[in-house]
């Protein structure tokens, strides 16, 4: 059954080159609500031979009779057998969801679609993934149970698309290399994108609005790019003032006039209201303090080569295709590396909350789910592995140190006993947690930590995600219950007494990894790859990045 009309799952054509006219074949199923549905499709696929382990996205290749072996003993319909056949056929049997190092962005990006759009469950598939995710290590091409998650993951992908389209004639093609294939050259693939013959492009940005969008920026960034780029601003120990003269701010200038912020007429190297307006607007999108000052990290987000953010806005085109563009009902969308939080009703934006995610060694990971708890005065249960590392070398130097941190041993056993912390203002979770079970340990909370929320790179927790404002997402959770209004949500909170709510209706929440978007005012904004998830992906998709 589906739980929310799909018709934001956006066909990827970015890799699909013009197709031609063939003659075609409909396929025809019953969906699970038993009406009709239909995916135009081309004469079979013929087996690409030209994609190889040197040009390949993924590097790891399917054993076609391990294909074969699969669909004979698995029971499919004609249309997901044939669409399968095919969708391996154009990869020459390259692995779509795998690299040698694991699941990739795209397998990622599809469980969390999948979860966010339908009620359809496989639990045993799903715990599989799960624990590939937590237990990152080289797979083989070899391994049956690789293989069979893999073929599992594209039947999945292909009913989905059978469903979500099951009132338009999507032609097998764009399924075929909806998972990017080739590695090619990086202006190259700007060229095919922007070209006035791709139809298929230009239908993908007619019902994205958020593609539609980078590819109107990928335009404005190549024909930069063509020009030359932009000169380097130099390093400087000038204090610049307003209303004083800088030889470098005419580079300055000229840079933000390049990107879009500075559109005064100005070649004085005069430091002017103007110009500091047009840093402010710089800072703000590029997630820095908009205090309007020439500092050292503004000069070197500035001095960040063309072919850089150009490779940034077409690796985040690429993760656009995952991404809910038309929403129903309430969504929590983590964005990793803006650290924010946005609540969305539909399309309609309600909150925007920076959020503290995972530091390095701790990454927040990317996934959905559904929020469904709210836990007011926590306990906050230590992981093991904070206990073993942290905690039992603190407690070897002072015998006092749980009682000081107001945590207690409630078992002992293996060598690492398990503690708790006690509900209270020192609580590392504060005074309030938002469950959304995973198999991750992941989950939103309070925190006694308010100054770091003052930084622009929040990246400090274990993994888990800590909010700047946990009294308004409980009001807000908690909004149409007539039981918890305001003032009784905040004597929960300071009680000192574990109490869980459950909400009536959970709540979807997808964390993302974006590093490229506009935003709702139409500006172009961009921040840094902080888990080099950019860099991983794009030696995959360009032949010319190293």
């Amino acid at each position: 059954m589906i739980k929310k009309i799909v018709y934001f799952f956006v066909l990827s054509i970015v890799f699909c080159t013009s197709c031609k006219s063939k003659s075609r074949r409909v396929f025809t199923r019953t969906s699970q609500g038993g009406s009709s549905s239909s995916l135009m499709a081309e004469e079979p696929s013929v087996r690409d031979y030209s994609v190889t382990k040197a040009n390949a996205y993924n590097d790891l290749f399917l054993d076609s009779m391990a294909f074969e072996k699969y669909i004979s003993t698995n029971p499919h319909s004609d249309s997901i057998l044939e669409n399968m056949r095919d969708f391996y056929n154009a990869r020459n049997f390259e692995f779509a969801w795998f690299d040698s190092k694991g699941l990739n962005e795209q397998a990622l990006g599809f469980r969390s679609l999948y979860k966010y759009s339908t009620d359809s469950v496989n639990k045993q598939l799903d715990q599989k993934l799960d624990e590939l995710i937590l237990h990152e290590s080289t797979v083989s091409s070899s391994d049956p149970a690789i293989i069979k998650i893999e073929l599992q993951l594209t039947r999945r992908f292909v009913q989905f698309v059978l469903d979500a389209y099951s009132d338009n004639n999507i032609h097998a093609s764009d399924l075929q290399t909806f998972v990017p294939i080739k590695k090619q050259p990086m202006m190259q693939l700007v060229d095919s994108i922007l070209s006035g013959n791709n139809h298929d492009n230009d239908k993908v940005a007619s019902i994205n609005p958020l593609y539609s969008g980078l590819r109107t920026q990928l335009a404005k960034y190549a024909a930069i790019a063509k020009k030359g780029g932009w000169d380097t601003i130099p390093r400087t120990k000038s204090k610049f003032v307003l209303g004083k003269n800088f030889p470098e701010l005419l580079i300055v200038k000229k840079r933000l006039a390049a990107s879009g912020e500075f559109t005064v007429n100005d070649t004085t190297s005069t430091y002017t209201p103007e110009l500091e307006a047009a840093i402010k607007d710089y800072q703000e999108s590029h997630g820095m303090t908009a205090d309007g000052k020439i500092s050292p990290t503004l000069i070197k987000s500035l001095n960040v080569p063309i072919n850089y953010r150009i490779q940034q806005l077409l690796v985040n085109m690429e993760r656009m295709h995952w991404l809910p563009v038309k929403k129903e009902g309430k969504l929590i969308l983590v964005n990793i590396p803006e650290f924010m939080l946005h609540v969305t009703d539909g399309n309609s934006h309600v909150k925007h909350m920076p959020v503290i995610v995972g530091k390095e060694g701790h990454t927040t990971t990317m996934f959905s789910d559904d929020l469904q708890e709210i836990v007011f005065s926590p306990y906050w249960n230590v992981p093991t592995s904070i206990v073993k590392n942290e905690l039992m070398p603190a407690m070897d130097k002072n015998p006092n140190y749980l009682a000081e941190k107001h945590m207690e041993i409630t078992s002992k056993g293996g060598g690492v006993p398990t503690i708790r912390q006690l509900p209270g203002g020192d609580n590392s979770l504060g005074r309030v947690k938002f469950l959304f079970p995973n198999s991750f340990n992941i989950y939103f909370h309070d925190t006694p930590s308010k100054s770091l929320f003052d930084k622009d790179v929040r990246a400090y927790s274990h993994g888990c995600i800590r909010l700047s404002d946990p009294v308004w997402m409980a009001n807000y959770l908690l909004e149409n219950s007539t039981e918890w209004t305001p003032e009784k949500i905040e004597a929960a909170m300071n009680s000192g007494v574990e109490k869980t709510v459950r909400l009536k209706h959970s709540v979807p929440v997808i964390i993302t990894y974006y590093t490229a978007w506009i935003d709702e005012n139409n500006k172009m904004n961009f921040r840094e790859d902080i888990y080099g998830n950019d860099q991983a992906v794009a030696v995959k998709m360009f032949s010319d990045v190293q």
